[in-house]
């Protein structure tokens, strides 16, 4: 199993995870936070399209998140998989599309892959966040959210990779120019995690298969990548550099687990 992301943060979000198994190639994206054109652009450098695409898993209704999803469904005919929550805030339930409903703790199987949707604290209508396995090796993924919860925790040990967000300093997001009702939202236990509160997640986990974890969605106002990778690598004991940083243009290229 493999993963790269699109790009990571406030103007846009999509993840890929790929599972080959023999001669099959199973290969979802996780949120679609960009434009039809800008996410074939983004494929096409991970060497990959959109006809490629076995499945769409959208976390939550907001724009950064949900993008092109049903546009691209319907163009090519993908299977669109999201809470019923997020299905009726984006109109997925009356769209032309393949909607498939997901439920909190309940796994499902596309190809090769089996994901577990897990509920988490976020201003949306009914947010899921996720964890990918192809039976050998785990990837967890939690960004958007607001505060930890103990299931947070039980969801994400053992994994052998983690997307953790790092949204923002609280120093920083204080002394920001943003209005305090928006510094409020951000700061709630239903907004984001700070690099603080991100690390204490971590530090919450069964680590000892963990091989690669990646810092996703830094606001590009009130953080920087060195005080995300500092506060990670905290935790973990080790170098700042081993943190990789997903960022908003580039995202990350390919880690295999």
């Amino acid at each position: 199993m493999r993963f790269a992301s699109l790009g990571s943060g406030s103007e846009g979000n999509a993840l890929l995870v790929e599972a080959q198994s023999g001669a099959t190639t199973t290969r979802v994206l996780l949120d679609c936070g960009f434009s039809g054109k800008e996410v074939e652009r983004r494929l096409a450098r991970l060497g990959t399209s959109v006809e490629g695409l076995d499945a769409i898993l959208i976390t939550h209704e907001h724009s950064d998140h949900i993008g092109s999803a049903l546009t691209l469904a319907r163009k090519w005919s993908i299977p669109l998989y999201m809470s019923w929550g997020t299905a009726r805030a984006v109109g997925a339930d009356e769209a032309d599309v393949d909607l498939q409903v997901l439920w909190g703790d309940e796994a499902v199987s596309i190809g090769d892959l089996s994901i577990l949707p897990y509920t988490v604290p976020h201003d949306a209508r009914e947010p899921l966040q996720y964890v990918f396995s192809n039976g050998a090796s785990r990837l967890g993924v939690l960004t958007d959210v607001g505060t930890s919860t103990p299931h947070i925790s039980t969801v994400l040990s053992g994994c052998d990779a983690l997307v953790l967000e790092c949204n923002h300093d609280v120093r920083m997001l204080a002394g920001s120019r943003y209005p305090q009702s928006l510094k409020a939202r951000i700061g709630g236990n239903h907004g984001h995690l700070n690099n603080e509160a991100a690390a204490e997640i971590l530090a919450s986990l069964d680590r000892s298969r963990l091989r690669h974890l990646v810092a996703a969605h830094l606001s590009q106002q009130n953080n920087l990548p060195e005080l995300a990778q500092a506060a990670m690598a905290g935790v973990l004991g080790a170098a700042p550099t081993e943190v990789v940083i997903a960022s908003q243009d580039d995202g990350f290229a390919w880690l295999s687990v």
